[in-house]
């Protein structure tokens, strides 16, 4: 019995020795020995609340109950957002969303934990600082323009102000400029309005480069047409003017002008039948004067049958006329030709008879019989 009691304490002894060793190794506490550190993470040793060393990823010892760690110190880059509310130079209120983007640099981890309390705020009053002051001297369109500049304006401002405590800034984002609801409706009425002038004056130019156009086209129509009707117009006159002529030629000159307006007549009915759309046709309004049309059409076809007719004799009669004077023409340059030839023999007559007796001849003279025009020889 004692023996099992015995054994009853030293096994609770030596568990409760193992609990003890096993706090002080990996307890994690003040009394522990051993502790690790995590990658991307730095923790630092103090020995009686002073700094000893930095402790890197992996497994770190401490001398228990004496050295104390604080809490671990993030390595990754880290993204701070912050919204500003701020005023322009035109006196619109706007809100500025500004993401900076940092991190701690290794060898800098105590200059981080130990000279800022609160990093986090000491960097948004530095966002704070640097974006009211660039919006103060931007009217609004300004602003929405300059983005990027109050970007970049932010990134330096606190890469020189945060690099001493142990901060890189890595990059700064200024992700909007947001007016208030009201502003943004006036803004977007007054480009609407803007929109709407443009596209209503690039409506009336398009019009009116099409009215021009087109008055420039019908005053081209009207002037090609008119000399159109004026050629028309001269071609008819002088088309009258040679039938009139052509008839008066041939002895009809009481009735030409009648004939020639029947022709027209006759003319218009052939441009009504072939034009079907016509709706209207003039004729006289009662049956004599129907009668008395019907009688001049026949007239005016007669008199036409007769003026071919006799067109046909004046040409017969034109033909016959220049035969017979073709014929005088070659009889009268016949008798022509028959008088120079005469008148060149007469002329050589007399230049013979000039001439002198030949030397030696008694007499001096040519005889009678040795001309060569005498007609007696005796």
């Amino acid at each position: 019995m004692e023996g099992a009691v015995l054994f009853l304490v030293l096994g609770l002894g030596l568990l409760i020795f193992l609990v003890i060793v096993a706090a002080l190794l990996f307890g994690g506490l003040r009394t522990s020995l051993m502790f690790t550190v995590h990658t991307q993470e730095a923790v630092i040793v103090e020995r009686f609340g002073k700094f000893k060393h930095v402790a890197h990823a992996g497994l770190n010892f401490k001398t228990p109950f004496i050295d104390n760690t604080t809490r671990p110190v993030s390595l990754r880059v880290q993204q701070l957002e912050v919204n500003i509310e701020s005023k322009t130079k035109d006196n619109v209120f706007v809100t500025v969303p500004v993401a900076v983007q940092y991190r701690i640099r290794e060898e800098q981890v105590v200059d981080a934990y130990y000279k800022l309390s609160n990093p986090e705020a000491q960097i948004r009053s530095y966002v704070f600082d640097t974006v009211r002051s660039a919006l103060s001297g931007l009217e609004l369109d300004a602003a929405f323009e300059s983005k990027d500049d109050i970007a970049r304006s932010v990134e330096t401002t606190l890469s020189q102000r945060m690099q001493e405590f142990g901060f890189n800034i890595i990059n700064t984002l200024v992700q909007d400029i947001s007016p208030d609801q009201r502003v943004r409706d006036s803004m977007n009425s007054i480009n609407a309005a803007q929109r709407d002038r443009v596209a209503a004056q690039s409506l009336a130019e398009a019009d009116k480069i099409k009215r021009v156009t087109q008055a420039e086209a019908e005053a081209e129509s009207k002037r090609l047409q008119g000399e159109g009707v004026a050629a028309q117009r001269k071609a008819i006159a002088l088309g009258i003017a040679e039938q009139y002529e052509m008839l008066r030629k041939v002895g009809i000159e009481n009735s030409a002008e009648q004939l020639l307006l029947m022709t027209q007549y006759f003319d218009t009915m052939q441009d009504v039948a072939r034009n079907a759309r016509s709706n209207v046709l003039y004729l006289p309004s009662n049956p004599g004067a129907v009668g008395s049309m019907g009688e001049e059409i026949r007239t005016a076809m007669l008199q036409s049958q007769a003026a071919a007719e006799a067109s046909q004799d004046a040409d017969v009669a034109d033909a016959e006329n220049r035969r017979r004077s073709s014929a005088q023409q070659q009889r009268a340059q016949q008798e022509a030709r028959a008088e120079r030839a005469r008148q060149q023999a007469e002329q050589r007559a007399r230049e013979a008879s000039r001439q002198e007796a030949p030397e030696g001849y008694p007499g001096g003279e040519i005889p009678p019989w040795a001309h060569p025009n005498s007609g007696n020889l005796g």
